[in-house]
Order: structure tokens, then sequence, then C-alpha cells
């Protein structure tokens, strides 16, 4: 999984041409927590999905540039564009089934 900063979010997303899931989160963030090692098996099992993620105390323009107001918030990128949102914790299902719509 991608550690994406200010200087390599324009060429990891809005570049890309594969679909990008971005999960906004915080290392003091209870439900990212949880949602961590979903997004690593789900990194694993959808190959043909870019997963990456953001630490909005890091890189809070970023942040601010998508205004995330909740974390954990995730941004699916689909040609560059923004495709879909979501915020919360969820199970490993349902977190597929949202990024599967928009393969």
């Amino acid at each position: 999984m991608t550690e994406l900063t200010s200087a390599n979010f324009d060429a990891s997303v809005l570049a890309s041409s594969d679909l990008v899931l971005v999960d906004f989160w915080a290392p003091w963030c209870g439900p990212c927590k949880l949602m961590a090692p979903v997004m690593e098996e789900l990194a694993g099992e959808m190959t043909e999905v870019v997963f990456t993620k953001v630490n909005v105390d890091d890189h809070s323009d970023i942040a601010q540039r998508y205004n995330i107001l909740s974390i954990p918030t995730f941004l699916v990128f689909k040609g560059g564009q923004v495709a879909d949102q979501f915020s919360g914790s969820m199970t490993k299902e349902a977190l597929r089934a949202k990024i599967e719509k928009h393969a």
C-alpha cells in the first residue's frame, strides 16, 4: 500500500489510469486502526485496484483539498476523478462492494 504525500499525490492518483482507493487516516484514529488490516487484505486480493493512504496529520493540505471532515474517509478515483466517497469503518465485504461498483 502506497503512502501518499503532497509530493506524490497528483502523480500517483490524478495521473493514474487505474482505479485508486485513497484512505484518509491518522495514527490516533481508532476506526482507522480497525480498517488498516482490511485495507491490507483487499490490497492483496484486488490487484486491479491501487490501494493508497494519506496521513491527514502529515498532509492536511490534501485532506483540505478534498474537504475531508472525518476519518477514516475513503475516496475512489477513476481516471483521476473522484468517483465515490464514503466514511467510517466497515467490513471487508462492504468495502469490497463499494470499490467493485467502480471497477
